[in-house]
């Protein structure tokens, strides 16, 4: 492994072989999103943050939302406790405007554009790597603000590996998984499944007696990965990821009913599904061309029933998709990307929708130029939709090697986001409007990467992403084209070792506004700061997490404010010997109260312009078991 790590640091992007990727993601200083290839973190033109598993054991977090607060540049909005909707401003963009995937596969839901985050479990996670910065070239629609990749669980170890965690915690939490991994030197596998139960907190403030209970969540997930090495040449493999369960959350709007002419309440809650499964073949036909050929099916299911009544609904919605990238290495200085991609998004539900399905292809291009004194990046993508017609986007970077320890990079990307169905097929035409056109954006950003001393990494940037024909609704509440809007903002993320501690801070200021009314973009609080400190004692890790998030404003007339916050939280693992392991955690430590987002409607009956309320102080014990056979 480590002649692998070393080997993979000193040929950049292309030049790579097909079986080293399971393998490149145990490594803390590679990315492989952000040209759908192996390459050093260094060497990526992206802004980017990487969680490996060996990250996630360490920091220990509840959910993949959690992790992804620590992410400068990132903010999470959720709608409640665990289960609940969150809202993902990455870069200062909403949630539909960043890309999410999972083993490169899109799970977002096509009728809203939420991605279903808060239901993937971390136990059946490897690795998360998040890109800030549009991307639209290599992944098309979505990826302005970024992208959010998730990987599956892998095995990189030779012989059977099994696993067993049992975690019981504040608010009946209750987390369960078993694991196996195993193989030999041409076959791997891992599959894993879990268990979480949590009976939650009371999200909402009552504005109907049946609002006064606890949001529980239940979460089901499975998780598989297989692959074959055919030969040194050649390698075929397949993943999945399955989550499932049930989340209860509060309707303070209650429900109208016609019999008796009466508001009533409800204790609502939403059956879901998100899954991805994708198969891969990855072919060395030479020393300078690799390609590689996924297949992929997502699908996002979600029911939303109540207790109290017979009312549901049915949002469900499956996507089909082929991507086939070449990797050309044309000579010591230049490689080339060349791909294309096709997915088709279809809808099934209660809802009648004037259309159920759309189809997308694309061709993209990307150029790489490397030498000893600069690096060029240009890249060319042309998507054609069934429903809005061609979109072309570009990107281009220049990095300037100052001195071996610190890099400039300076760069121009454009960005795009397809309307939802929700936005184009709903079938009552007041809140629907077929005629809409694309999301755009264009990004400007410069970069320094720098290695101060052995034990210090900085990574700064400066950005400003400019949005035209966002889509709002109107005063009647039908979707148009009319909103623009620019976001300048810094980031820096510093790793420092020092003393025996690891620290990880990272740093974002952001100045997101709407062009026509001045406001600030609603839920996006201006300054963010998150810091990890850990510290191995022999057997024993040690380690505590500060997270301050300054004021926001909950709506776009920024007549809602929302307080800033600071969050401390403490860690400790305790490998009593090779086979058992002790985790212990505590967030919230000082039991701030503190909301993210807030609810408010017109009924002057009831309680409105209430905060979400969120988790308050909350411990979790662990017991990991990996027997040796």
């Amino acid at each position: 492994m480590k002649h692998l790590y070393f080997a993979l640091l000193l040929l950049p992007s292309p030049q790579l072989l097909a079986d080293t990727r399971d393998d490149a993601l145990k490594l803390p200083d590679i990315v492989i999103s952000t040209n759908r290839q192996v390459q050093a973190r260094n060497d990526s033109s992206a802004a980017n943050t990487v969680f490996t598993r060996d990250d996630i054991d360490r920091l220990q977090p509840t959910s993949l939302t959690d992790l992804l607060n620590r992410v400068p540049g990132v903010q999470v909005a959720p709608t409640g406790g665990r289960g609940s909707l969150p809202g993902i401003y990455l870069r200062g963009t909403k949630s539909a405007q960043s890309l999410v995937l999972v083993d490169g596969q899109r799970i977002a839901n096509t009728t809203s554009g939420d991605s279903g985050l808060q239901y993937l479990s971390v136990d059946q996670i490897e690795r998360v790597e998040v890109l800030r910065g549009s991307r639209s070239v290599i992944y098309g629609s979505d990826a302005i603000g970024g992208v959010i990749q998730v990987f599956t669980r892998r095995n990189a170890e030779q012989g059977l590996q099994p696993r067993l965690t049992l975690g019981f915690g504040s608010l009946q939490t209750w987390q369960r998984s078993l694991g196996l991994s195993g193989g030999d030197e041409h076959t791997r596998f891992n599959l894993g499944a879990s268990l979480d139960e949590t009976a939650g907190i009371n999200s909402t403030h009552a504005s109907f007696p049946t609002d006064g209970d606890h949001d529980a969540y239940r979460n089901q997930s499975l998780s598989l990965n297989l692959s074959h090495s055919f030969s040194e040449a050649l390698e075929a493999g397949f993943n999945l990821l399955d989550s499932r369960g049930k989340s209860e959350y509060d309707n303070s709007f209650g429900r109208y009913d016609a019999a008796s002419g009466q508001t009533l309440g409800q204790k609502p809650y939403t059956d879901y599904t998100v899954s991805s499964a994708s198969g891969y073949l990855d072919a060395t036909f030479n020393p300078r061309w690799q390609s590689r050929l996924e297949l992929g099916h997502s699908e996002n299911r979600d029911t939303k029933r109540d207790t109290l009544s017979d009312d549901f609904s049915v949002f469900n919605t499956y996507r089909d998709s082929v991507n086939w990238q070449n990797d050309l290495t044309l000579d010591e200085h230049n490689s080339l990307i060349l791909g294309g991609d096709w997915y088709e998004d279809r809808f099934h539900g209660s809802t009648a929708f004037s259309e159920n399905s759309r189809w997308n292809r694309a061709a993209f291009v990307q150029h790489r130029f490397h030498s000893e004194w600069f690096s060029t990046e240009l890249g060319l993508r042309r998507d054609q939709n069934q429903q809005f017609g061609a979109q072309n986007s570009w990107s281009g970077t220049l990095t300037l090697p100052i001195n071996p320890d610190n890099d400039v990079l300076l760069s121009y990307s454009e960005g795009f986001r397809a309307p939802t169905f929700n936005d184009l097929y709903y079938p009552d035409t007041r809140y629907s409007n077929p005629d809409l056109q694309p999301e755009t954006s264009k990004s400007y950003e410069l970069q320094w990467r720098s290695q101060l001393s052995d034990s210090t990494r900085l990574e700064a940037s400066l950005y400003r992403t400019d949005l035209s024909d966002a889509i709002i609704l109107d005063s009647t509440g039908k979707p148009q084209n009319v909103a623009s809007a620019r976001i300048n903002g810094m980031e820096a993320a510093l790793k420092q070792d020092l003393f025996g501690w690891q620290g990880n801070l990272g740093l974002s200021i952001i100045d997101p506004r709407d062009r026509s009314t001045g406001h600030t973009l609603a839920r996006r609080a201006r300054r963010t700061l998150s810091l990890d400190l850990d510290r191995q004692f022999d057997q024993l890790g040690l380690g505590a997490s500060w997270q301050a998030i300054s004021g926001s404003y909950d709506d776009a007339d920024n007549a809602q404010r929302l307080g800033g916050y600071a969050l401390l939280g403490l860690r400790s693992r305790w490998a009593i010997n090779r086979e058992v392991t002790l985790s212990l955690k505590v967030d919230n430590l000082l039991d701030k109260s503190y909301a993210r987002a807030r609810y408010s409607y017109d009924d002057p009956m009831f309680i409105n312009n209430q905060d979400y309320r969120e988790e308050g102080r909350v411990w979790l014990f662990g017991v990991t078991w990996t027997p040796e056979i």
